[in-house]
């Protein structure tokens, strides 16, 4: 079943004067959500008494978490000794969403740093082989690992490269973030037919089994010439994207992904919006 929830806690959430993500988990379904989505953005500092506190708290009111694995990954950098600490940001991050019950581990691929683009991306191809092969030697395979399309055209994750990382196993499904295609395309999300062609393109690249449940980040995006410059609310009526039409999109297609909002301090608010709507134009 299609799923929606916050990334982090919103504004609200300290305001109504919770504090510890084991609250988060009976806010979120407090306000009618299904899921919410933990960051270790910073790094991987958690202990396995207080995953197995979180793991039970979400079990209690039934919301599925997923985690962000450290915003610092990049498996471009030429720097094997770097290249090594990204396999392990990933698979730490994959242990610790196991031990708190969660099962998909969203992951930034790479930056193209100073050289090709083609050759930046040759190099993160080879990086995510190996951290293919150290998925299963860890035994980590029934897990989802979920390579994002990237804001801001100097990082590698157009919706093209997602696709081609996510062809090479069935580990890895995509994690399309909306807001980061559009802003890095210049506002390119307005219709329909603009998201029914991304998604028909990564359908085609991964099939239906594993597109049927992808992985959503949902947000309105300032964007420059470069790209991403920093999230917005839905109350903005200037940058985009709107949700409606991702919504008859996922409606035409038969598809029910985990959709995450990552609004500015209103994700969880953002994220009860696009639900009504969902729900609205399904029934």
């Amino acid at each position: 079943m299609i799923k929606f929830g916050p990334s982090g806690n919103c504004e609200a959430f300290y305001a109504a004067g919770y504090e510890h993500t084991e609250d988060s988990a009976h806010f979120v379904k407090e306000h009618g959500l299904d899921c919410f989505e933990y960051s270790f953005g910073r790094g991987v500092r958690m202990t396995e008494k207080k995953a197995a506190s979180i793991k039970n708290a979400f079990a209690r009111e039934g919301v599925e978490l997923s985690v962000h694995a450290p915003y610092f990954i990049n498996f471009a950098n030429p720097d094997d000794e770097m290249a090594a600490k990204s396999y392990g940001y990933v698979l730490e991050s994959a242990k610790m969403a196991r031990l708190m019950g969660g099962r998909r581990i969203v992951f930034h691929p790479a930056t193209q740093g100073k050289e090709t683009r083609d050759a930046a991306f040759s190099r993160t191809l080879d990086r995510i082989k190996i951290l293919r092969d150290y998925i299963y030697l860890n035994d980590l395979q029934d897990m989802m690992f979920c390579p994002e399309t990237m804001g801001k055209t100097a990082q590698l994750g157009t919706v093209e490269e997602i696709a081609e990382i996510c062809r090479l196993d069935p580990v890895f499904t995509p994690c399309v973030d909306f807001g980061h295609v559009n802003a890095r395309e210049q506002g390119s999300l307005r219709t329909e037919r603009d998201y029914l062609d991304r998604l028909e393109l990564l359908i085609s690249a991964v099939g239906e089994a594993r597109m049927k449940c992808f992985h959503v980040h949902f947000s309105k995006i300032q964007y420059g010439a470069k790209g991403e410059i920093r999230h917005l609310t839905f109350e903005d009526t200037v940058y985009g994207p709107e949700f409606e039409p991702l919504a008859c999109a996922l409606l035409r297609l038969g598809l029910e992904p985990y959709i995450v909002s990552e609004s500015a301090g209103t994700q969880t608010e953002d994220a009860m919006a696009m639900k009504a709507m969902y729900l609205k134009l399904k029934n």
